[in-house]
C-alpha cells in the first residue's frame, strides 16, 4: 500500500482506522509540522519529499495544487464524514482501486455526493 501523509485538518480517529487497515499513515503532528502555518504548497512540498500521498480534508485548495503541481505522489481530497471508520474504508478502497497513485488526484465523497 503507499505511503500516506495526512495534514492538520485531517481527522487523527480516520488515521487510526486506516492504519488498522494496513496503511503507512504520517501525520502532520507527528512529522513535527504542526502548529507552524506552512501553507498548502508547502505541505504537498513535504509529502513529496517524503515520497508519501497526501491525504486532506482541503478539496479546494489542494485540486488548485494538483493542477499546477502536478509531479506529486498523489493527492486524496475528501469530503468530512463523522463516520470515520467509512472515511477510512473509502480511502482504503480508493487507494487499492488507484495503484499506482503518482500523479493522480483521487476525490472521495461522503456517500450521496
Amino acid at each position: 500500500m503507499a505511503p500516506l501523509y495526512s495534514n492538520e485538518n485531517f481527522p487523527f480517529p480516520s488515521v487510526e482506522e486506516l492504519r488498522r487497515l494496513g496503511h503507512d499513515v504520517t501525520t502532520t503532528q507527528e512529522s513535527g509540522q504542526a502548529g507552524k502555518a506552512i501553507p498548502d504548497e508547502g505541505v504537498l512540498l513535504f509529502a513529496i519529499k517524503e515520497n508519501r500521498v497526501l491525504v486532506t480534508l482541503n478539496r479546494k485548495h489542494f485540486i488548485g495544487l494538483h493542477t499546477t503541481q502536478p509531479n506529486h505522489c498523489g493527492i486524496i481530497v475528501c469530503t468530512f464524514d463523522s463516520d470515520f471508520s467509512s472515511l477510512a474504508k473509502r480511502i482504503h478502497d480508493s487507494v487499492i482501486s488507484s495503484i499506482p497513485l503518482d500523479g493522480k488526484l483521487i476525490r472521495v465523497n461522503r456517500p450521496n455526493e
